[in-house]
């Protein structure tokens, strides 16, 4: 189990005060939260960590995850990407199944609670199949600057019947949606066993079990494969970066069961991989075990994080807390973790030479990696942590619950 109090000496003794104030007009309060997977992805691992501390903080807090078909993860993976501006075909099919799979969910999961939280586009319909008697909260983890314009309408049907929206950056906010808005960052637990202190000789234990030689600097990006992530485009930097240091690149991904276009990315990127380098420089790690990528975000020299969209990106937060130096695309919520020169570096996600030119000079001055790296950890101390997530929240939730 995870309590509160396990946080006493990671952050102040008055963040902890704060949040047991702000629980007590919501004891016995029943919350339940609704998203599309209980594994891989960062709102499954938020959800595993908040919940629990919304029930040890005195909140009769719940989960539950959608049931779909195959053709329904098919419709809402394409309706994520036309969310984040990709094209799309908006057939009456596809919006029969979307609506057809949430009326059936609603059959056999009874939210009755005091304020239901829904969690991105997948589920986001089944408020047409209840009666509302509370307060209902929409929570979008992904970029919506640029939303497919037809299906933005078709959603904006649903998102009118809720009483809030959550989104991660200010650049995210709708002029056209006539909702209250809230900005809320995401956060990590430095307690989950991604993010949790390990020893040298665990870490050393998981990458050599990986197949990561350890004879060369390493540069990582920690991500589903997912076009948004550009992995094609980090195989693109890497080759730069090897003309003028020798070093491996490591794919540590993982595919979400509501992701089914993963492993087609994986496949695709494997084979330009292959095509490119005959001999390991290219490395493919399935992060199946939150151990594993914990050693593998620890052991690299540096982090790279070449999204073209982004909502916020917890890969960044958990490699900033590990005190590894960050290189990232300046897009979503990715700006908001990092400051330039400061405590990472970012830059233009179509910039392949400027990715190449601050990971080669990272790799030729680790100190100056280090000293990034020690102001990273302490951005993600002050900021992005879950006993913040979790007083935002509290705060939300004792503004709308009456």
């Amino acid at each position: 189990m995870l309590h509160l109090e396990d946080f006493r000496h990671i952050v102040p003794d008055e963040t902890l005060a704060e949040i047991y104030a702000k629980a007590r007009h919501l004891y016995g309060k029943h919350i339940v939260h609704l998203n599309a997977t209980y594994q891989g992805g960062g709102v499954a691992e938020i959800l595993y960590s908040l919940v629990l501390l919304m029930n040890d903080v005195g909140i009769d807090a719940g989960w539950r995850i959608l049931h779909g078909s195959q053709e329904f993860f098919e419709i809402t993976k394409s309706f994520h990407n036309a969310l984040q501006g990709a094209k799309l075909n908006l057939t009456t099919r596809k919006k029969q199944t979307y609506l057809q799979v949430n009326d059936n969910f609603s059959k056999f999961s009874h939210l009755d609670h005091d304020c239901v939280i829904i969690h991105d586009p997948q589920p986001l319909s089944i408020i047409t199949s209840y009666r509302k008697s509370q307060p209902w909260i929409w929570r979008g983890h992904i970029d919506l600057t640029n939303p497919h314009k037809e299906l933005w309408d078709f959603l904006k049907g649903f998102l009118l019947q809720y009483d809030q929206i959550v989104v991660s950056s200010e650049k995210y906010f709708k002029d056209d949606l006539p909702i209250d808005q809230r900005l809320m960052l995401p956060a990590i637990n430095p307690l989950s066993q991604k993010n949790k202190d390990i020893n040298e000789k665990t870490m050393i234990e998981y990458i050599t079990k990986a197949g990561i030689p350890t004879d060369k600097p390493i540069i990582t990006q920690v991500s589903r494969l997912d076009p948004w992530k550009d992995p094609e485009g980090v195989i693109d930097v890497f080759k730069l970066v090897r003309q003028k240091v020798d070093c491996r690149l490591v794919f540590c991904y993982n595919v979400a069961s509501d992701d089914p276009e993963g492993m087609r990315m994986y496949n695709k990127v494997l084979r330009k991989a292959n095509k490119l380098y005959k001999n390991g420089h290219i490395i493919f790690v399935v992060g199946n075990n939150e151990t594993l990528v914990n050693a593998v975000q620890r052991f690299s020299d540096v982090i790279i994080q070449k999204s073209t969209k982004e909502g916020f990106c917890l890969a960044v937060t958990e490699a900033l807390w590990k005190g590894t130096p960050v290189v990232a695309s300046n897009v979503g919520g990715i700006p908001s973790q990092i400051e330039d020169g400061e405590n990472g570096f970012l830059v233009a996600p179509k910039d392949t030479e400027g990715f190449a030119e601050r990971i080669i000079h990272l790799l030729k001055n680790p100190d100056d990696g280090k000293a990034i790296g020690l102001k990273a950890k302490e951005t993600v101390r002050q900021k992005f942590l879950i006993t913040r997530l979790l007083s935002d929240y509290l705060y939300m939730l004792n503004s709308i619950i009456k």
